[in-house]
C-alpha cells in the first residue's frame, strides 16, 4: 500500500475514534473557546467587514469571502492554541494506543 494511502487511512481511523469517543466535539469546543478568548473571532469579523467594505456588499459572495478570509484566519490562530490542541490529540492517541 502506498504511504499516502496508509496516512489517509490512519487519519480516517483516528478521526473515527475521536468522533466515537466524543473527543472531537470536546476539542472543537476547546478550540472555539480559545479562539474567542484570544480575540481571533473578533479579528476575523473585522477582516470580513473590511473585505465587504472594500469590494462592496453587492460584489461579494459568501464563497469570495471564505476564499479571502480562510488563509488569514489560519494564520491568525496563535501558536499556543495550536500547541495545546496538538498536545490534547497526542494525549488522546497515547490513551488509545491500539489504533
Amino acid at each position: 500500500i502506498p504511504k499516502m494511502n496508509k496516512d489517509a487511512q490512519m487519519r480516517a481511523t483516528i478521526n473515527q475514534k475521536l468522533i466515537e469517543t466524543g473527543e472531537r466535539e470536546r476539542l472543537k469546543e476547546l478550540l472555539r473557546a480559545k479562539l474567542i478568548e484570544c480575540g481571533w473571532k473578533d479579528q476575523l469579523k473585522a477582516h470580513c467587514k473590511d473585505v465587504i467594505k472594500e469590494k462592496g456588499l453587492e460584489h461579494v459572495t459568501v464563497d469570495d469571502l471564505v476564499a479571502e478570509i480562510t488563509p488569514k484566519g489560519r494564520a491568525l490562530v496563535p501558536d499556543s492554541v495550536k500547541k495545546e490542541l496538538l498536545q490534547r490529540i497526542r494525549t488522546f492517541l497515547a490513551q488509545h494506543a491500539s489504533l
